[in-house]
């Protein structure tokens, strides 16, 4: 099993940078298959992050931000478009019927397939660490309780968040440690984006004391946990902090070298390309400025790893990516 700690430290230690963007749907893509063939078959994701991986000098592979997978595992209703990811139809639960939410097994809905898709890539990718996926405790249960009802629940109904909060994590923590020893993979990134939502203090309470029970449990010299918060626009770094993750994924929001000064030096720092305004929408000229902008303001910080903001969607061009590439190799030959 690869030493993950001593390839962080190579990291840091290396005078070149390195790319580690979330990044999926261009694989799906070159082997011809829909968004909703991947997220419901476990080879067919697979397949899909080893082609990726085989084509690109990615440091690590990772596997698709589905946030919805751990919710239909508790009973949501989802939809499942062609060529988009899944969506979530309604809630599930509200303050009265918390307690009575039962916390499912990991053979509910499509979790079985995920598991699948990452012992696939993870016996297949060599060259690299592979890095699952869980969603975050707070996002969870907003899935399940509403957005905008746990945003006022926090204040009006916190034993019954907090409840549901406990729930979510028992479920996360269980999903988390089958990866860990089931799959292979080095490490899990742990996408809590409604967080950003919240203030540094609300975060702490709501999120960061539950992902810092989830990390406690699986991260150590082995296995990796990074935590991406695309909300975060910097007001809730701290609490991100306080978690304990070997690793910060930061969203387009937020302003890296800022958050590059408040996490700590052994930590690897990531972000944060914006995968749809630039690895989408422009044409591979700017995205190799952006990036190449993005790699001089923030040279100063071993620790920094350039990485999309968040999960790059369909239908971004094979030239732009290219693009991404070329910027990080053109820097580092400087």
């Amino acid at each position: 099993m690869m030493e993950i700690k001593s390839w962080m430290e190579q990291i840091i230690q290396s005078p070149d940078r390195y790319a580690i963007p979330v990044m999926t749907h261009p694989g799906i893509e070159m082997l011809g298959y829909s968004v909703r063939e991947a997220v419901q078959n476990g080879e067919v994701h697979a397949r899909a992050i080893k082609a990726l991986s085989d084509k690109y000098p990615s440091k690590a592979s990772t596997v698709i931000m589905d946030l919805t997978v751990e919710a239909e595992a508790f009973g949501c209703d989802i939809s499942f478009p062609e060529e988009d990811m899944p969506h979530i139809s309604g809630k599930l639960v509200d303050a009265s019927t918390v307690e009575r939410l039962k916390v499912p097994s990991l053979a509910a809905g499509r979790i079985p397939q995920y598991l699948k898709a990452n012992r696939l890539a993870a016996g297949m990718i060599d060259t690299r660490p592979v890095l699952a996926g869980v969603i975050g405790p707070f996002s969870l249960a907003g899935r399940l309780f509403g957005m905008s009802e746990i945003m006022t629940g926090c204040y009006l109904e916190t034993g019954a968040v907090e409840l549901l909060l406990e729930k979510c994590t028992q479920f996360i923590l269980s999903y988390a440690t089958a990866l860990k020893q089931e799959s292979g993979c080095a490490g899990i990134v742990i996408a809590e984006p409604a967080a950003g939502l919240l203030s540094n203090d609300d975060c702490l309470q709501f999120s960061s004391r539950y992902v810092k029970r989830i990390i406690e449990s699986v991260q150590d010299e082995q296995f990796m946990v990074v935590l991406h918060n695309c909300g975060n626009r910097g007001h809730c770094t701290d609490a991100m902090i306080q978690t304990g993750a070997a690793a910060y994924h930061f969203g387009n929001a937020a302003n890296m070298t800022e958050a590059l000064a408040q996490c700590p030096a052994d930590a690897l720092v990531m972000g944060n390309i914006d995968p749809v305004a630039v690895l989408q929408m422009l044409p591979p000229e700017k995205v190799k400025e952006k990036v190449t902008q993005l790699l001089e303001e923030t040279a100063p910080y071993p620790n920094f790893v350039l990485s999309t903001g968040c999960d790059v969607p369909p239908h971004v061009s094979p030239e732009n990516i290219r693009a991404f590439y070329d910027a990080l190799a053109a820097f580092n030959q400087k």
